[in-house]
């Protein structure tokens, strides 16, 4: 991609996205994640009604009326957006493939993020971690994230959350707020989802195309698996093929639900033939209560 389309893509993704961040999701985004606690901001005047466990008793002694301490939320956080680049990610049958709506989302919780003066930083993987951005406040910052999920290349095809997640643990000690996008067409990520949850709050953001759900009944079908290049010729009419594809791809549903349940993080799934405005504000909405 040339500079000047890859500048035009990047002002239409802020577009776009900065406004939805701005809009509609800073009220949420601000609601569901809430700052590492509370900080004392000023004393003053004791009110009915307020906590006496707050009442400055050094004030109230020197000025002979009670005055109780005000604390409010350390708001700023850091987010840490772990992106899916493998090839699987290109797939799409609709108007937008996976890595497309990943960017989107990815571009929106930036830039809300942005507005809450919140940190951002980026982890690319595939079957390995291909880049870490660190986290950093600014415009400027944000928009490096956009070019570069426009215009990052992965030097691996396959997928493995483990390996994101397990650098994730090594590189960011303090708590963030860590948001997975990924169509998780892969298992074995039970052990580092479990350890990351711990000191992080994890979301999974699951990006599924709906034609990846069912294998379709249309008789001879020549395959490349997108991730290792295998090509195969598949007989779709033949009910025990369909079903075999049907089971592996309800059983990697299955594991993605499963897991994320039993560590306690967060995941939302998201189709793209729907919108993810909706979806994401849903659950913003639903965290927020």
């Amino acid at each position: 991609m040339d500079t000047n389309e890859l500048l035009k893509k990047v002002r239409k993704i802020e577009i776009k996205t900065k406004g939805l961040s701005k809009h509609i999701f800073s009220g949420e985004y601000h609601s569901a994640f809430k700052g590492r606690g509370m900080s004392f901001s000023e004393v003053r005047d004791y009110h009915y009604g307020d906590d006496v466990r707050n009442i400055d008793w050094n004030v109230t002694a020197r000025t002979g009326s009670p005055h109780v301490k005000i604390f409010e939320e350390e708001r700023e956080l850091t987010v840490m957006l772990l992106i899916d680049i493998s090839r699987s990610s290109f797939f799409g049958t609709v108007k937008q493939t996976k890595n497309e709506i990943n960017i989107e989302i990815a571009a929106v919780l930036a830039f809300s993020a942005l507005n809450n003066n919140d940190k951002v930083g980026v982890i690319f993987f595939s079957n390995k971690v291909e880049k870490f951005i660190p986290p950093k406040k600014g415009k400027q910052h944000v928009l490096r994230i956009i070019r570069e999920l426009l215009n990052f290349e992965a030097e691996e095809q396959g997928t493995n959350v483990g390996v994101a997640l397990e650098y994730l643990n090594n590189i960011i000690k303090k708590k963030c707020i860590c948001f997975i996008l990924s169509d998780f067409l892969t298992k074995d990520y039970e052990s580092p989802l479990r350890i990351a949850k711990r000191r992080h709050d994890i979301v999974g953001i699951h990006i599924i195309d709906p034609k990846e759900e069912i294998l379709p009944n249309v008789g001879l079908i020549r395959a490349i698996d997108a991730e290792n290049k295998t090509t195969r010729w598949i007989d779709s009419s033949r009910k025990s093929v369909r079903d075999k594809y049907n089971n592996w791809y309800q059983t990697h549903m299955e594991y993605f639900k499963t897991t994320f349940s039993k560590s306690g993080a967060d995941s939302v799934t998201i189709r793209t033939n729907e919108s993810y405005v909706n979806k994401l504000l849903q659950f913003f909405k639903r965290r927020a209560k």
